[in-house]
């Protein structure tokens, strides 16, 4: 069967509000550094209260991902769930116009779009406070087994282990790419998720997952370890592909062989906004792998969709990724 899409991308549906503030206001609203924490809605109304001026932006890692695709020119589905108010019209129309197929069916009543506050402190880091909002809405009915049958990857993210109905629909969707003989990719998303759901994500990986996408941090919390070269000693013993990111020390690709390849990080100027980072690395990554790149050429294709998005505010590429990767000698 030939592919219709590159990729099909299953995830939360999230308006993301980006905040730059100093260190010191995490402490004083008490916002964890560098990770992701969910809230209540009315948390979430608290904290937006606190963050005159804030960019505004459709967002969530794996819709992030098939924007950093249409950069680079490649064609992605994606599944997630809005409610049908302001910010998830917005949200449809945002994928829409920058070439990301979306048609998943709005919510009509319950809980409004999800929303991501994201407060940038000047090392760049972001700290993320998630109100999933209608994101828990999502269920197998949503899943077009079509679109994803019809797509050479299927890209799923860890944070949607974090509600039954999200997961009963990801276990269609790997039924469904499976059945097309497909590609299976899962992005561990954060440190935390994995401490929540690590033997899921580790029956994941023997029996479905073909791509793993982590930073060290979650591969550490995977495979309970405390250094990198334990997590590449696991990471060999592994049948799949593992692209593994280590910010500024660029990131290691474990071959299902067991071949290791490692990549720099592609130098900016300043660092800005870490959002995003992982997942542009995976659009690119997957954007070179599905047109038969080498392994290293797919990681620098990643690392250097990753290195235009921290150098600016906001999860998306600002740049033609397309552009740069043509200069590089990388299409």
């Amino acid at each position: 069967m030939t592919a219709h899409y590159d990729v099909a991308g299953v995830g939360n549906a999230i308006v993301d509000v980006i905040f730059a503030a100093p260190d010191a206001f995490l402490l004083e609203h008490k916002i964890a550094k560098a990770v992701m924490t969910l809230i209540d809605e009315f948390r979430a109304e608290q904290l937006i209260e606190l963050m005159p001026r804030a960019i505004q932006s459709s967002g969530g890692s794996t819709a992030n991902a098939l924007a950093g695709f249409a950069s680079l020119g490649g064609k992605g589905v994606f599944i997630g769930k809005v409610k049908d108010d302001a910010l998830g019209r917005s949200f449809a129309a945002d994928l829409k116009n920058i070439g990301v197929h979306y048609e998943t069916k709005m919510a009509k009543g319950g809980p409004s779009t999800a929303c991501c506050l994201i407060v940038v402190t000047p090392d760049g880091q972001r700290s993320m406070s998630t109100y999933l909002g209608a994101c828990r809405e999502l269920t197998p009915s949503d899943v077009d087994e079509k679109a994803i049958a019809g797509a050479s990857t299927l890209y799923i993210e860890g944070y949607l282990w974090d509600d039954e109905g999200s997961k009963a629909a990801i276990r269609k969707a790997i039924a469904a790419a499976k059945g097309a003989k497909r590609k299976v990719a899962l992005t561990l998303s954060d440190p935390f998720c994995v401490g929540r759901f690590r033997d899921e994500f580790l029956h994941l990986m023997k029996s479905d997952v073909d791509i793993l996408f982590a930073n060290e941090e979650e591969a550490k919390s995977l495979y309970e370890v405390e250094s990198f070269d334990d997590v590449l000693q696991y990471t060999r013993a592994w049948p799949g592909l593992a692209a593994l990111t280590r910010s500024e020390k660029g990131c290691v690709i474990v071959a299902p062989d067991g071949e290791v390849h490692v990549i720099d990080a592609v130098p900016v100027k300043k660092v800005v906004d870490t959002t995003g980072a992982g997942d542009q690395f995976a659009a690119g990554f997957l954007f070179a792998l599905n047109r038969g790149k080498n392994l290293r050429d797919c990681g620098r294709l990643g690392a250097l969709a990753a290195a235009e998005v921290i150098s600016h505010y906001g999860a998306r590429p600002e740049q033609s990724v397309k552009t740069l990767a043509a200069k590089a000698g990388l299409l």
